[in-house]
């Protein structure tokens, strides 16, 4: 059996006196699944770069996303890296365990709580960390681009639209320390 990737967008049913993007509340089964094609297709080429390089050092998926987030939140604690994962204990144990034993993570111990971890890239991190960003940005950018301001803003807000609150929540409170 022959499987048939959809590679168009359907057409969107016509509203009558709709506003912009009204006719998007009516999405058929068929737009939704294109859009679950594209989520997966996406994330397969949008990775496809960043394993190459991953694989030479010998590392997956999981240390690029452990390297990703402490990189972007230097100072994260283990338990607030746990929230945004949504990985066991044990999982992250093992990956932060060899990234800090191959020299791109150190650990500190919080001044106000000494129990809390303190995780944050060392420049041997912050360096991969970059390498691993840099053979994402271009595919990134060149979306956007090709995509337009407008594209951009609806995506963002899709994306986030799809996050839980707790999640979004974790989100808000970054933006808001910056």
């Amino acid at each position: 059996m022959e499987s048939k990737l959809l590679v168009r967008d359907p057409p969107l049913p016509a509203e009558p006196g709709g506003g912009a993007g009204s006719a998007l509340l009516f999405l058929r089964e068929e737009q939704m699944r294109l859009a679950q094609d594209l989520f997966f297709l996406a994330y397969r080429d949008l990775t496809a770069s960043a394993d190459e390089l991953l694989a030479e050092l010998g590392l997956g998926r999981a240390h690029h996303r452990v390297l990703h987030f402490i990189g972007s939140r230097p100072g994260v604690t283990v338990s607030e890296l746990l929230t945004l994962l949504r990985i066991t204990k044990q999982s992250l144990g093992r990956v932060l365990g060899e990234l800090v034993s191959r020299g791109y993570v150190m650990q500190q111990t919080g001044q106000r709580d000494r129990r809390q971890r303190l995780l944050s890239l060392t420049e041997s991190g912050r360096s991969l960390e970059r390498r691993l960003f840099d053979r994402q940005r271009e595919r990134i950018m060149n979306a956007y681009r090709e995509s337009g301001g407008a594209a951009v803003e609806g995506f963002r807000r899709v994306m986030r639209a799809m996050l839980d609150p707790e999640t979004r929540a974790l989100l808000d409170r970054r933006e808001a320390g910056r």
